[in-house]
């Protein structure tokens, strides 16, 4: 690897290692939404693995999510969003399992929304609009 490669990987490597809790959030909700997109075109491609690898990718996120969302601190709105998060990973488990283009593309709209709510979220809590 070059130069540039192993200062972008120690970059990429700082990023992570020095984030806000915030900020791994919202990798994570960015990280889903791009893997579930190349598992998509995976399965357009028909490269069954590829498809499998980026789907289980995205679904361990979500599952993340699940694991850390404070529900009891959270209330009603941390509930639906549990739902949220269990309807996805069960839509992209039905696909997977179907190398499905149509419940892909049913769930990456979905999973888009909660990035993009919580990019918002992440925004309005810094002060921004």
């Amino acid at each position: 690897m070059n130069a540039y490669g192993n200062a972008f990987n120690t970059y990429k490597s700082n990023s992570v290692n020095f984030a806000s809790k915030d900020q791994l959030l919202l990798m994570l909700v960015d990280g889903a939404a791009k893997f579930a997109k190349i598992g998509k075109q995976a399965i357009l491609e028909k490269d069954v693995k590829k498809a499998h690898e980026n789907i289980v990718k995205t679904q361990n996120i979500f599952y993340e999510l699940m694991a850390t969302l404070d529900v009891e601190m959270g209330g009603e709105w941390a509930k639906s969003l549990m739902k949220v998060y269990d309807f996805i990973i069960r839509r992209l488990m039905d696909a997977n399992i179907k190398k499905s283009e149509e419940i892909m593309n049913e769930v990456i709209p979905l999973i888009d929304d909660v990035r993009d709510t919580w990019n918002e979220a992440y925004k309005k809590s810094k002060g921004g609009k």
